[in-house]
């Protein structure tokens, strides 16, 4: 049986921090401070500072400079300052590095920002005490398939990839996922990326009779496609991976698709960003997740108290509601479920489908 804790509100965070004799757990955040990461490293720790502000939690911030060495030295000063849980970490191998000292110390760790399937996939058989806020690496993979298959089952729709490593897998898996339910797309085309325009490849896409198109490549491709079919007054559907969030130089015609997760500030409401604007804060990127992430470290550690259970018995049994919605983790300590969804572009910004 799975359990709800509420999040707490700003109003009962502030009763909660001033009750005398209130328990604030220590939260560790272990985050980069590096030029090349810095800014996201900000993210996270602006996230983890204000979850912990307004639950009225302790925070101890570590760079863990996303080096394996980094992530052992975050993980001794976690388990030197008596940290409950742990926060954050952008990189792989930091992480990894980290884990076995946290597992000796009895620590768990709340990822916010590793991807890497390998993460989860060897935790039991390391005892390795980690769940995540962030989707595994192949969520995406999935939510293409799932998400694409099931809207276009009768569209006349084609496949191309930009022949990258990841746009081939992207294509790959929409396409043995459309084999599986006994469904052909009507073109299958590899690309030349990176070019001027796609006229050539819209034209085939058109003679084909496609009136949608997953894409498998970067933004400006896809930007390139979407001008072009609409240059040869073509109405074609494009629906392309969560890549279409990256800058572009080309602009990008409203109604183009794309699976991705997307960003809370767009469903969040009013109250909930005047909180973060009047801290002065900007919701994107790591801030939301590690303040997911931050709220269930708390809530765990406060309800493994009341229970005298193991924090990290809580967090395999129980259903946390934080800003980013109800959160529960699988037996492998990932996401329950898959947090990608369809999106569309407006002309301003990306608006999830309902």
């Amino acid at each position: 049986m799975r359990l709800t804790l509420s999040m707490l509100s700003l109003a009962g965070a502030i009763t909660l921090s001033g009750t005398a004799g209130a328990v604030e757990p220590r939260i560790g955040v272990a985050a980069p401070t590096e030029e090349a990461t810095a800014l996201l490293g900000e993210q996270m720790r602006q996230g983890a500072r204000f979850a912990a502000q307004t639950a009225g939690a302790e925070l101890v911030a570590v760079d863990e400079q996303c080096t394996a060495e980094g992530g052992e030295v975050a993980a001794r000063s976690f388990r030197d300052a008596g940290v409950r849980v742990a926060v954050g970490f952008l990189c792989t191998q930091s992480l990894e590095a980290a884990l076995p000292i946290l597992a000796e110390a009895e620590i768990p760790v709340i990822t916010s920002g590793v991807r890497s399937n390998g993460i989860t996939d060897r935790r039991q058989r390391n005892a390795w005490l980690v769940w995540r806020v962030a989707p595994r690496a192949d969520a995406e993979l999935a939510a293409v398939a799932d998400i694409l298959v099931d809207r276009w089952r009768d569209e006349l729709f084609a496949i191309v990839d930009d022949g990258t490593i990841h746009g081939r897998e992207l294509a790959e898996s929409l396409r043995l996922a459309a084999e599986l339910a006994g469904l052909e797309p009507v073109f299958i085309d590899t690309y030349r990326p990176q070019v001027d325009n796609q006229i050539g490849l819209v034209g085939r896409l058109r003679r084909a009779g496609a009136t949608h198109v997953f894409v498998g490549g970067d933004r400006d491709d896809i930007a390139i496609m979407a001008r072009d079919a609409a240059g040869l007054d073509y109405n074609l559907t494009i629906a392309g991976p969560e890549s279409l969030r990256a800058a572009g130089d080309v602009p990008l015609a409203a109604g183009v698709l794309m699976i991705a997760i997307p960003e809370w500030a767009d469903g969040a409401d009013d109250d909930a960003l005047a909180r973060f604007r009047n801290a002065g804060i900007i919701p994107e990127g790591y801030v939301v997740p590690t303040h997911a992430a931050t709220e269930i470290a708390i809530q765990a550690s406060r309800m493994a108290d009341e229970q005298g259970v193991p924090v990290a018995d809580v967090l395999a049994g129980t259903t946390f509601d934080t800003l980013l919605g109800d959160i529960a983790f699988d037996e492998d300590g990932d996401l329950a479920g898959n947090p990608f969804r369809l999106l569309r572009y407006d002309g301003q910004r990306f608006i999830p489908i309902e």
